[in-house]
């Protein structure tokens, strides 16, 4: 069984950037695609984008239009999203998950499992 655990969150102005980081463990990260979603107050969960196992193809939300950047060390267990130029809008948990199948995550379906989530709030 995966266990995922997010870490970077915080509070930052409009147009900062920022770093999440997710780390998993209990199954062998490299057969796994790694995903990011988030739900802000009110809306329902919103893929954000996922990365193959091997790295080698990244795939994202439609809202992303280049802001975000996804990737992962194998070799640390970890993978990341790097945000630039934040918005208000993007104050959300953001949630890392993990799956066998990366359109697992780009359709939000199957075997998925997921971490327990890390606050962004962006200030204007």
């Amino acid at each position: 069984q995966v266990s995922l655990v997010e870490s970077g969150g915080g509070l930052v102005q409009a147009g900062d950037s920022l770093r999440l980081s997710c780390v998993a463990s209990g199954r062998t990260f490299s057969n796994l695609a790694m995903g990011w979603f988030r739900q802000a107050p009110g809306k329902e969960r919103e893929f954000v984008g996922a990365i193959h196992k091997s790295g080698g193809m990244a795939l994202y939300g439609d809202f992303v239009k280049g802001r975000f950047t996804i990737s992962r060390d194998n070799a640390e267990n970890t993978v990341y999203l790097r945000m630039h130029n934040l918005k208000p809008e993007d104050t959300a948990i953001y949630f890392c998950a993990s799956s066998p199948a990366i359109i697992s995550l780009k359709r939000s379906s199957g075997e998925i499992t997921w971490g327990q989530g890390t606050q962004v709030t962006v200030s204007s």
